[in-house]
């Protein structure tokens, strides 16, 4: 026993506390060791944290000693390559001048261009198309649109610039049409308004003057409005922006196609009692009451009416004159039937037209055949087409009808 205490001499024992259950009313032991060893693990986390705060701390002092007193140090990209590449996307904002963009809204008033610069850019509704519109989409003008606009304009409240489609559009319509006067190419205006000395026509989207003196029919400036014309460029001077134009130079060009027994389809444009005026093409030829059928017709009006469609055979052409002579006689599989069955008249048209060109034909050998008969020195030799040399200045290129003698016709 005296040995088992000399082994604990020097030894402390923790003091022991009580406390009691205010519920249970049993003591509880809490031993005094645990609870300083639960303090001092709460004191040594504290220290850690505290390290680490305060090492976040340095690194933030020294960064931002560094950022003050050398802020470019291992930064590959420079402040001069910052501004280099600055320059890349700047661009010359004087007027006139042409830039891509892309269009990413629109409103009611035209739309905004992205054309990455440093300031926006906008294309007003009057400036988007050549073509008098109210709103851009009309010039299929919609987000995502991407063109070259040209600068003509400055905000200067807001630095951005005006943009314009219609002064590129102008310059391409001013070249299309000095190519189309260049190649003497027939085009088609239509008449938007007049004056005392001719009417105003819209071709290739610029406004052209027609003089009276150079419109092919007698109609009136009033009669023409919004109608279109045959046409052909006279003058084409987009320095004093002027166009003129002539429909009389264009209906000659058109006439020349017009080939004696050819079959064309027309428009009744009125009638009168001695016969139709039709329509073919922009000319105006006669449809003579004489030539409608082999029947008499008594009353013009029983057979057409304004507005009518037909097929018409071409008699006769006085280029000089500008009267184009018209027959659907000639187209009749028999006698009346223009006045019986005019549809069938139209579904044989083009065979009997080419049974009449056939006629003038053999006609022509007969002609040239007895000219040679009683002209031997003349030269002329028949070929295998039944074609003798060139025709007499007093026979129609197109040829003569000779079996038949056509009836005057009322001008």
């Amino acid at each position: 026993m005296a040995c088992l205490t000399n082994q604990f001499v020097g030894l402390k024992c923790p003091r022991i506390l009580r406390t009691r259950n205010k519920n249970l009313g049993n003591p509880i032991i809490i031993h005094t060791k645990q609870k300083i060893v639960c303090k001092a693990t709460s004191v040594g986390t504290t220290n850690a944290q505290t390290r680490e705060r305060l090492k976040l701390k340095e690194m933030f002092e020294e960064a931002y000693e560094r950022c003050r007193i050398a802020p470019m140090e291992g930064v590959g990209f420079t402040v001069e390559d910052f501004h280099s590449a600055l320059e890349k996307y700047d661009f010359d904002s004087d007027m006139g001048t042409k830039v891509k963009g892309t269009v990413f809204k629109v409103d009611a008033n035209g739309a905004l261009v992205d054309i990455t610069a440093k300031s926006s850019a906008y294309l007003p509704v009057e400036e988007a198309s050549i073509h008098n519109i109210k709103h851009v989409e009309e010039a299929g003008i919609f987000p995502g649109f991407r063109e070259e606009f040209v600068i003509i304009g400055k905000n200067e409240a807001d630095d951005s610039v005006v943009l314009s489609l219609r002064s590129i559009q102008y310059d391409i319509a001013w070249e299309r049409c000095r190519q189309l006067q260049d190649e003497d190419v027939v085009v088609k205006g239509k008449v938007v308004g007049a004056n005392k000395g001719g009417v105003v026509a819209l071709v290739e989207g610029l406004h052209g003057f027609v003089p009276f003196s150079q419109i092919f029919s007698k109609s009136t400036a009033e009669e023409l409005l919004e109608k279109e014309l045959p046409l052909k460029f006279v003058e084409v001077d987009q320095e004093q922006t002027r166009v003129i134009l002539s429909n009389r130079k264009a209906m000659a060009d058109s006439q020349t196609q017009l080939g004696i027994g050819s079959v064309v389809l027309g428009t009744v444009q009125s009638l009168k009692p001695y016969g139709a005026f039709i329509d073919i093409g922009g000319i105006n030829g006669l449809l003579h009451v004489s030539q409608i059928s082999h029947d008499r017709v008594s009353d013009i009006t029983t057979i057409f009416q304004p507005g009518d469609t037909l097929k018409v055979m071409i008699l006769s052409h006085d280029r000089e004159r500008g009267r184009v002579s018209l027959s659907t006689k000639k187209l009749e599989p028999t006698p009346g039937d223009m006045i019986r069955n005019p549809k069938l008249v139209f579904e044989k048209a083009e065979e009997m037209a080419q049974t009449f060109r056939q006629r003038i034909a053999q006609a022509e050998a007969m002609a040239r055949a007895d000219l040679l008969k009683f002209h031997p020195e003349s030269g002329l030799t028949l070929n295998s087409d039944g074609i003798l040399g060139p025709l007499t200045s007093g026979l129609p290129a197109e040829g003569l009808d000779l079996s038949e003698t056509f009836p005057a016709e009322e001008s």
